[in-house]
This record gives structure tokens, C-alpha cells and sequence, in this order.
């Protein structure tokens, strides 16, 4: 039997369960917004005065991504990530300054090489698909 976290041949297990499931999307995503809470550049764009509904969505988006529960879709039809984010002017600071605070949050996590490697993958580069400005005022 191999740890959860630790990369193995069993192509039947999925990204979600290997890396140890909602505890650890709940951790990673969970520190992410603690970071944003903090962050005059990005707080502005989460309208919610409590940052749990946006953390809840992200958490849910990435454990089904990654083969947990289909729990995002089940209750807010298909991602639509562009299209959601359209609203909010991501330019290349506020993507750097996202990804400067996801790498915080995915570092802590502690993952095995392969999973972090994937992951931050993933990560960076939906991050670069969301910018929709080059204007940084």
C-alpha cells in the first residue's frame, strides 16, 4: 500500500485521492485566500465580504478537476473560467501576484515532487489564460 502523496503505477487512483483528497485542496486553498484576505492588489476583486464563498468555489473547482466530487458543476454548471473572471481586470500583476500566493499555499502542502510539479503546472497556466488586460492601472 503507497502513502497518499507519494507518486505510484496505480493508474486507477486519481490526482485527487493520491494527493490526499479534500483535506489537502482544503488546506492549499484555504491558505491561498488567507493570503489574499492580506492583498491590496487582489482583495478588491472578491466583492464578498467573507472570502469563504470564493474559497469554497476554487476548492470545489479543483478537487473536481482533479477527480474528486463533482460538487462545482453539480451546483454551478460548467466553469467557465474566463468567462467568470471577465468581470475583474486580470492583468499580468494581479496573475503574478495570484501565482505568488498559490506557490506559498502549494509549497506548504507539502506534496510529493511529482504531484507539486503537476499541479503548479496547472496552476500557472490557467493562471497566464486569465489575464484579460495589459493595462495595470
Amino acid at each position: 500500500m503507497r502513502s497518499a502523496g507519494t507518486p505510484g503505477n496505480d493508474q486507477q487512483a486519481t490526482f485527487y485521492a493520491a494527493i490526499g483528497g479534500e483535506e489537502t485542496f482544503r488546506a492549499i486553498v484555504h491558505r491561498f485566500y488567507e493570503l489574499v484576505a492580506e492583498d491590496e492588489l487582489l482583495r478588491p476583486m472578491y466583492p464578498e465580504e467573507d472570502l469563504g464563498p470564493a474559497e469554497d468555489r476554487l476548492r470545489m473547482f479543483l478537487e473536481q478537476y482533479w477527480g474528486g466530487p463533482t460538487t462545482y458543476s453539480d451546483t454551478r454548471g460548467h466553469p467557465r473560467l474566463r468567462m467568470r473572471h471577465a468581470p475583474f481586470r486580470v492583468s499580468p500583476a494581479a496573475r503574478d501576484r495570484w501565482l505568488a500566493h498559490m506557490r506559498v499555499a502549494v509549497d506548504e502542502a507539502g506534496l510529493a515532487p511529482a504531484y507539486h510539479a503537476t499541479l503548479w503546472d496547472y496552476l500557472e497556466r490557467a493562471a497566464y489564460s486569465m489575464v484579460n488586460t495589459f493595462d495595470e492601472e
